[in-house]
C-alpha cells in the first residue's frame, strides 16, 4: 500500500469503512493525499487570493466606457485572418476571430482572455519565485506586486497584446529556471516554443532573448551551447515565427516602415534616460520599485547568481529601451521576473524574527497605493466620478503619445462616443435614395473611426468601412469607384474639394469625453474625380 492509501485507510474509523472505500479512488485520483486539511495560509492559497481580487475587478470594469480604439482594430483584423498584419503579429487577430466564432465580442467575452492572461501571470510569477528559493511571503509579495502595477491593470483590462507579453516572458523566464536547477538540455525545445508563439504576439520579446543569450554567454549556461536542443530550440522558436516573417517580406516589411515613419514623426513621447527611469517607477506603481532594485541586487549577488541570466535579460530590455527611446511600457513585461528576485530577496533579508513585521508592513502601503492608482487606470468608476477622483488625488494617466486630449486621458478617451459617430453616419446613409446608398463607401482616416464602422455597422443598416490606414490598405477599396463617399472625421476638407465634383458637411459630431482629434466634421464627397480604385496604390502609409 502506498503512502496515500495508507493516510485514506487510516483515516475511515470501522463503522465507515464502506463509504471510505468509495471514496477512496476519488481521491487517489484528484492526487492528494486522502483526508488532508487545506491550509488556507499557505503561499498558494494566498496566490489564490490575489488572483480572486483580479477577477473581481474584470467582473466589475469590463463593460465599462466601451470599446478601445485599438480593440475596434483588432476585431476588424480579426474578420481577415493572415499570418502577418502592417502593425502587428497575427496572433491577437487569431484570437479575436476565435471570440468571434465562440462566445462573440461583447465587452466581457472581449475582455475575458486579457484578464485571463493576467491571473496566469500571476500564478508564473508567484512559482518563479518560489522556484528561485522563494517562500509564502515571497510568492505573495511577487503576485500582489503584478496584480497592483498600474500598467498591467490598464493593459490586460483591454484586449491587446499588450495584455498577454507579462505571462508569456515570465513563462520564458521560469523554463530558465526550470533548466538551471534541473540542468534538462529538453526544456530548450520548450522555451523555443514559447519564444515562437510569443514573436507571434509582439516583437518586443526579441530584446529579452538578446539579453538571455548574453546571459548564456557569461553564465555557467554557456555549456549548453554543445548541446543540441539549444539549437533545435532555435530552430523551433525559427519555424513557428517564419510563417509571420515571410508575410511581412511579401509586403516588404511594413512593419519596419511604420516603425520608422512613427520615430521620425512627433507622435510618441520620447524621454531622455532619467525621466525615461521615472516613468518606470510611475508606471509599476513606486512602492513596487522596491523590489525592482532588490531583484537586480539580488540576480547578481550570490544567492541569486545560478539565475543570473534573468538579470542580463532585464538589463537588455531596460537598457536597450532606453537607448531607443521606446515608449515606457515597452518594458513592462520583463517586470514580473524582476517582483519574482525582488520579493525572495526581501523575504531573505527579513528572514530573523525581529525584522519580519516588515513584509506585511511593505505589502500593506502596495496594496494602498496601487489600489488609490487603480481607478486612473482602470474604469471602475462613472466618468463623471473618475474626473472628480483624479482632480481630488492629483494623479493622472502616463502620457505616452502627443495626442490631443479632451476630459480624459488618452486610454478613456480612446473608449468614448465609437457608437454614437456610428449612428450619425447611419442616419445620413438612410436619408440617401437607395440606389446610391448601394455605391457610397464610407471612408475613414484611421482604422478606430473604420473599426467602429466594420463593429456597429451591421446594426444600423451600414456596409463595410474602407480605410488607406495600416492593415484597411491592403483590405483595398472593397470595390467602390468613389462615385459616393461619406468622409469620417475630416480634419482638412480642403484638399477634397478639386477632388469631388460636391463636397457637403453631413455633421458636427461632439463627444466631450472623446480625444479631441475624434471630434472632426463629418463630409459627402460625390464625384470623385479619379477611380477610387486606381488612386487607391498612392494612399500607402507606408513604403
Amino acid at each position: 500500500m502506498n503512502p496515500e492509501e495508507r493516510a485514506a485507510s487510516v483515516a475511515c474509523s470501522s463503522d465507515k469503512r464502506e463509504s471510505c472505500a468509495n471514496l477512496l479512488p476519488i481521491q487517489l485520483l484528484i492526487g492528494m493525499p486522502a483526508m488532508r486539511k487545506i491550509d488556507f495560509t499557505s503561499g498558494r492559497a494566498l496566490v489564490v487570493y490575489v488572483a480572486l481580487v483580479r477577477v473581481a475587478v474584470y467582473v466589475v470594469a469590463a463593460p465599462n466606457y466601451g470599446y478601445f480604439r485599438d480593440e475596434l482594430y483588432y476585431l476588424a483584423c480579426g474578420e481577415h485572418p493572415a499570418w502577418g498584419y502592417v502593425d502587428q503579429p497575427p496572433l491577437i487577430a487569431w484570437m479575436a476571430w476565435l471570440l468571434q466564432h465562440t462566445i462573440g465580442t461583447s465587452l466581457y467575452a472581449l475582455r475575458l482572455l486579457p484578464m485571463l492572461g493576467d491571473v496566469g501571470a500571476i500564478f508564473v510569477t508567484a512559482r518563479l519565485a518560489r522556484e528561485m528559493g522563494g517562500g509564502r511571503w515571497a510568492m505573495l509579495l511577487s503576485a500582489m506586486a503584478v496584480l497592483v502595477t498600474p500598467v498591467f491593470l490598464g493593459f490586460t483590462h483591454l484586449f491587446t497584446m499588450n495584455a498577454f507579453d507579462p505571462l508569456l516572458w515570465a513563462l520564458l523566464a521560469w523554463l530558465v529556471v526550470r533548466l538551471v536547477l534541473t540542468g534538462n538540455q529538453k526544456l530548450w525545445l520548450a522555451m523555443g516554443a514559447v519564444i515562437g508563439v510569443t514573436l507571434l504576439n509582439k516583437y518586443g520579446v526579441a530584446f529579452f532573448v538578446c539579453g538571455i543569450l548574453i546571459g548564456v554567454l557569461l553564465t555557467p549556461l554557456r555549456k549548453s551551447l554543445i548541446h543540441p536542443w539549444i539549437w533545435l530550440g532555435a530552430a523551433l522558436a525559427t519555424l513557428i515565427a517564419l510563417p509571420n516573417f515571410l508575410w511581412q517580406r511579401s509586403w516588404h516589411y511594413p512593419f519596419v516602415h511604420m516603425i520608422v515613419d512613427i520615430r521620425r514623426g512627433p507622435r510618441d513621447v520620447m524621454l531622455p534616460p532619467l525621466p525615461y527611469l521615472w516613468q518606470q517607477a510611475q508606471m509599476i506603481g513606486y512602492v513596487a520599485a522596491v523590489l525592482v532594485v532588490l531583484g537586480v541586487f539580488f540576480l547578481f549577488s550570490r544567492r541569486g547568481r545560478s539565475f543570473r541570466v534573468l538579470g542580463y535579460g532585464f538589463i537588455a530590455v531596460l537598457g536597450l529601451m532606453m537607448a531607443l527611446r521606446g515608449k515606457f511600457y515597452y518594458v513592462a513585461p520583463v517586470y514580473p521576473i524582476i517582483f519574482a528576485a525582488g520579493a525572495v530577496c526581501f523575504e531573505q533579508l527579513t528572514e530573523r524574527r525581529p525584522w519580519r513585521w516588515t513584509r506585511p508592513a511593505y505589502a500593506l502601503p502596495m496594496f494602498i497605493v496601487g489600489a488609490l492608482i487603480a481607478p486612473t487606470i482602470i474604469p471602475v468608476l462613472p466618468v463623471r466620478t473618475f474626473i472628480a477622483y483624479s482632480k481630488a488625488l492629483g494623479i493622472t494617466q502616463q502620457k505616452f503619445e502627443n495626442q490631443p486630449l479632451g476630459k480624459l486621458p488618452q486610454l478613456y478617451a480612446d473608449m468614448c462616443g465609437w457608437e454614437e459617430r456610428v449612428k450619425i453616419v447611419a442616419a445620413y446613409f438612410h436619408s440617401l435614395p437607395a440606389a446610391e446608398q448601394q455605391v457610397t463607401a464610407i471612408g475613414a482616416p484611421d482604422y478606430g473611426q473604420a473599426g467602429a464602422i466594420d463593429l456597429f455597422g451591421p446594426k444600423y443598416g451600414l456596409p463595410k468601412s474602407i480605410s488607406a490606414a495600416n492593415n484597411y490598405w491592403i483590405w483595398g477599396p472593397r470595390n467602390y469607384t468613389g462615385e459616393s463617399i461619406i468622409l469620417l472625421n475630416e480634419e482638412s476638407p480642403g484638399k477634397y474639394t478639386t477632388m469631388c465634383a460636391s463636397l457637403t458637411l453631413v455633421a458636427q459630431p461632439y463627444d466631450p469625453y472623446s480625444r479631441a482629434d475624434s471630434n472632426y466634421p463629418i463630409f459627402h464627397c460625390r464625384g470623385l474625380k479619379v477611380d477610387l480604385r486606381k488612386l487607391w496604390p498612392q494612399l500607402k502609409g507606408w513604403r
